[in-house]
């Protein structure tokens, strides 16, 4: 079959006319743009120091962080025992301060250990010319009521005023009379000057309800006098009252008698030293105390004894510490062992007021 050529159809364009003297050029490749190269580098390398930085930064943030961490707990687990902080509860001279040291609560080995380091601190400060002891204690053991007397009236030289505050009664009317003068608050309790001895009988408990039956070999008589084991009988009465009330009573009466010698004789204490408590005016009829006020009057009565007119009134405190968390923690439990039974069934022979 024969095919007419179609003149219609498009042929491709023919090549530019090119003289016969020029020989033909490739046409140039895309041209190499050697900046943006460079600048893609150079924004890697930006990268890259800076996350550099950033984890040099981090690691030495957390060494920072790690030791200040190891720095806190090894304060808290001290427990500060040794720091006390001062407040100022009323503003002075620096130069001349009156320190009040307080004794609160019941009269144990903790609460005397912490009232005798802050009468060191305020012996020590020269800057404190007289010290306040805040008393709001019913007592408690003999040997921390004496140890705190002891300190006021041997170790310390400077002028010593008892504040009584709410509840001063026996080992708290103990330590306040080493003071050289007392102060009580119209609504104090004070007196109870006296002795008084305790401990639990278990002895049904042991045999009837838990079935145990304790057995106890001795080398005398007398070595397991009291026995929380059975029923204490008259004649084990009568050798603790020889041997541990009597001497104790005696030594309140002559401690008693020495604090107020300028106004009471030892016949007139042992009078009222039977157990009693008294109120604020009472004790003032009594000669038990040589004013009824309050704080700023014991305030002015330590600055008169000091010599001075004008002072600073500070008072210590122990910050809290991550060791008193655990401590408050560990006393909430109560375990039974052989130390807490030894605790219970031990006599208990105190300057205290017991109220039961």
């Amino acid at each position: 079959m024969d095919f007419e050529q179609n003149d219609n159809i498009s042929q491709p364009p023919e090549p530019p006319h090119r003289p016969q003297d020029q020989p033909y050029q490739q046409p140039p490749a895309y041209p190499y743009n050697q900046n943006a190269q460079a600048k893609t580098t150079k924004g890697k390398s930006g990268w890259r120091v800076f996350w550099a930085i950033v984890l040099i930064l981090s690691v030495l943030a957390n060494i920072v962080l790690f030791l200040t961490v190891i720095g806190l707990a090894t304060l808290f687990a001290v427990g500060q025992d040794a720091v006390l902080t001062e407040e100022v509860i009323r503003e002075g001279p620096r130069a001349a301060k009156i320190a009040v040291v307080r004794l609160e609560g019941m009269i144990d080995g903790k609460q005397t250990q912490e009232v005798l380091r802050q009468l060191k601190m305020a012996r020590e400060d020269n800057s404190v010319k007289g010290i306040i002891l805040r008393v709001n204690s019913p007592g408690g053991t003999i040997s921390g009521s004496d140890e705190i007397y002891h300190q006021i009236t041997d170790k310390t030289d400077k002028p010593v005023v008892a504040f009584m505050q709410g509840l001063a009664a026996s080992g708290g009317y103990y330590t306040s009379v080493a003071c050289d003068k007392i102060v009580a608050e119209p609504t104090v309790i004070t007196g109870s000057i006296g002795v008084i001895a305790g401990w639990f009988v278990i002895k049904d408990l042991l045999e009837q309800k838990l079935g145990v039956e304790p057995v106890i070999v001795k080398s005398g008589e007398k070595k397991d006098w009291p026995s929380s084991f059975r029923k204490a009988t008259e004649q084990e009465i009568q050798y603790l009252q020889e041997k541990l009330i009597d001497p104790a009573y005696n030594r309140f009466v002559e401690i008693v008698a020495e604090g107020r010698k300028e106004l009471l004789a030892e016949e007139e204490i042992r009078e009222l030293a039977d157990g009693s408590i008294y109120g604020a005016e009472e004790a003032l009829q009594l000669k038990l105390i040589d004013k009824v006020g309050y704080l700023d009057d014991a305030i002015e009565q330590a600055k008169s004894l000091a010599g001075i007119k004008e002072a600073q009134v500070v008072q210590y405190r122990r910050p809290f510490s991550f060791s008193d968390f655990l401590q408050s923690r560990n006393e909430s439990l109560v375990k039974i062992d052989r130390a807490l039974l030894y605790e219970l069934g031990r006599p208990q022979v105190l300057y205290l007021w017991s109220g039961h």
